[in-house]
């Protein structure tokens, strides 16, 4: 399979393998969705810098116990595998009782209990639609679409199979958002400004 340098998305007639995200170029994020091969270019600043702020604001609480209940693994850029499809979230978390010992493997094949996207010009539509009902399908409870340009913030909990708004922030808004309401953190972390 060939790929173009400006390429962001890819559909094969053929259905695309595994084999095909071992083989994409490495400066590309490479997921599996129903059989087509979508390629993204790594994160750009806003975008590194809001996935990595909010990685921050979780994982001293939530995944050290510090300041927070602890109870979770929280990760950046995780490859999941959800049945055939292989996707790359910015940030997913499990709660340890889920997954009580952090596996030594390349990818994650439990179904984590919240994923966090970090929303792009490049992986907007993809993120809104085949992502999130990809989530939908497999189970993820909770799903964060954080988007640094308008500075927001979207929480969503699974119920019945459709995801429920839970809370809409902005800017500099306080965030105690399930579930990871046990603390709060200004949305401004996640802003260069």
């Amino acid at each position: 399979m060939s790929f173009a340098m400006n390429e962001h998305s890819r559909r094969d007639r053929s259905p695309a393998t595994y084999q095909d995200v071992l083989d994409a170029p490495p400066h590309m994020v490479a997921e599996l969705v129903e059989g087509a091969l979508h390629l993204h270019p790594r994160p750009a600043s806003h975008h590194a810098l809001a996935g990595s702020s909010l990685g921050f604001q979780l994982g001293a609480p939530f995944q050290f116990g510090r300041g927070g209940p602890g109870g979770w693994w929280i990760i950046d850029e995780p490859e999941l595998h959800l049945g055939p499809d292989v996707l790359v979230p910015d940030l997913a978390g499990w709660r340890r009782e889920r997954m009580p010992v952090f596996p030594d493997a390349p990818w994650f094949d439990l179904v984590p209990d919240w994923a966090c996207e970090v929303l792009s010009p490049g992986t907007r539509g993809f993120d809104l639609t085949d992502k999130r009902r990809i989530y939908a399908k497999n189970g993820v409870a909770h799903l964060w679409l954080v988007d640094p340009k308008p500075r927001t913030l979207e929480a969503f909990a699974l119920q019945g199979g459709s995801w429920v708004l839970l809370a809409a922030l902005k800017d500099d808004d306080e965030a105690r958002v399930p579930p990871f309401e046990a603390i709060s953190f200004p949305l401004s972390a996640l802003w260069p400004d």
